[in-house]
């Protein structure tokens, strides 16, 4: 028999693990709750407790909006998971996922001074993850749902949306596309073209595939082609979802009807959001001067140094290489401005808003191995807070 713990034999445990940093980071979580004030007397106790504590919720509930300046909740943010789609480990679960909701909420407080709650969920049935967190929601000041598969993260995060007047985001999607986005105007920058003139191929119609795809329609691309695994989305398929549907309604203007490697022929913009791999042919059959966008992690579908033969701008998902799309980018700003601003959604104009802010801390520095900035640039969430912050007011979407 092991010993008590529940891993067994407590050494041969430890030992496990002794030469791992990254166990060693996580041994008793990441997180932790303290209070903002001592309580070393019994009129402190009185006072964070009852009696004080009464009058403090009586005015509360007599004009509710008080709990935004008498609460933490306004600038909490839940990290909503079911663990189906977990980095680029799939379907492990929700205990499986909570280390990495964990480190999303370290990732809130360092870059933008929120406070952020994991919330794992173990169900993934839709109508009851809607149910829950909109029964929850009255503890947060906004709700970043993480790691939650495709379809069904399109269908929650729309119905959360509706229900919710705080801001809800699924940052798969959208802290994705926001930062492929500002990657994309700066690498137009690099080799002299305009967004209205590429013409893009995305591999993946999953959720970042998706919100890739509908950010770069708004902000004006010249066309954009959409791949899954059977091929180019177009008319002639019936097999389409209904967001597959929408894709080909507004994509992919000359029809084709082909294989993702037969879109890339001529393309100016391949943009990788599927794993797999892609022929060294695909990429030579590019146009001059194209952009690489490989980002599946932690193994690119291009790999960097074969694109760069033929690619004037190369981006991964990599920390260890140049123009990495990292989400941190995006997130913690997106949801600090709206938070801040008293936002009760996060609109595309809010996206795209945060998208330029990311872009312009390159500024006048950008060049091909700098087309997005570093991922601890602390710059770029005061940016993205303050752009986000203005156009929620400029649009009225505020308290």
């Amino acid at each position: 028999m092991g010993g008590n713990s529940p891993g067994g034999d407590d050494a041969a445990t430890t030992d496990r693990f002794a030469d791992d940093p990254a166990f060693a980071v996580h041994e008793g979580g990441k997180l932790s709750v303290t209070a903002t004030r001592p309580i070393e007397s019994i009129a402190d106790l009185a006072l964070t407790y009852t009696p004080g504590v009464a009058r403090v919720s009586s005015a509360i509930a007599a004009e509710p909006e008080l709990a935004r300046r008498f609460t933490w909740a306004p600038r909490v943010v839940a990290v909503v998971s079911d663990g189906t789609a977990v980095l680029g480990l799939g379907d492990i679960g929700p205990t499986a996922s909570l280390p990495v909701m964990e480190g999303k909420a370290c990732l809130f407080r360092e870059f933008a001074d929120l406070s952020a709650v994991p919330v794992v969920l173990s169900t993934t049935d839709v109508d009851a993850i809607v149910e829950t967190v909109a029964a929850i929601a009255p503890s947060f000041g906004g709700i970043n749902l993480e790691d939650i598969s495709a379809p069904r993260c399109f269908e929650i995060e729309a119905r959360l949306r509706d229900r919710l007047d705080i801001p809800v985001m699924h940052d798969d999607q959208h802290g994705t596309a926001i930062v492929v986005l500002a990657a994309l105007r700066n690498a137009a920058k690099v080799v002299g073209r305009e967004l209205g003139d590429l013409r893009v191929v995305v591999a993946g119609a999953g959720a970042a595939g998706v919100a890739c795809t509908k950010i770069l329609v708004e902000a004006g691309i010249g066309d954009i082609a959409v791949a899954d695994s059977k091929g180019v989305l177009h008319a002639g398929r019936d097999d389409l979802t209904p967001m597959k549907q929408w894709l080909v309604a507004n994509t992919n203007r000359a029809g084709y009807a082909g294989t993702m490697v037969g879109a890339l022929e001529g393309a100016d913009v391949y943009l990788g959001l599927s794993g797999g791999s892609v022929p060294e042919s695909a990429i030579a059959s590019m146009a001059p001067d194209c952009i690489v966008f490989s980002l599946a992690n932690p193994t690119p579908e291009v790999d960097p140094e074969m694109a760069a033969k033929y690619a004037a701008v190369v981006a991964t998902g990599r920390s260890d290489l140049p123009n990495q799309i990292n989400n941190v980018l995006a997130f913690p700003g997106v949801f600090r401005g709206a938070i801040d601003a008293g936002a009760t959604s996060i609109t595309e104009e809010m996206k795209l808003a945060a998208a330029t802010a990311i872009a312009d801390v390159v500024g006048d520095e950008v060049r091909a191995d700098y087309v997005v900035p570093s991922p601890l640039d602390r710059r770029v969430a005061e940016a993205v807070a303050a752009a986000v912050g203005a156009c929620a007011r400029e649009q009225g979407v505020t308290r």
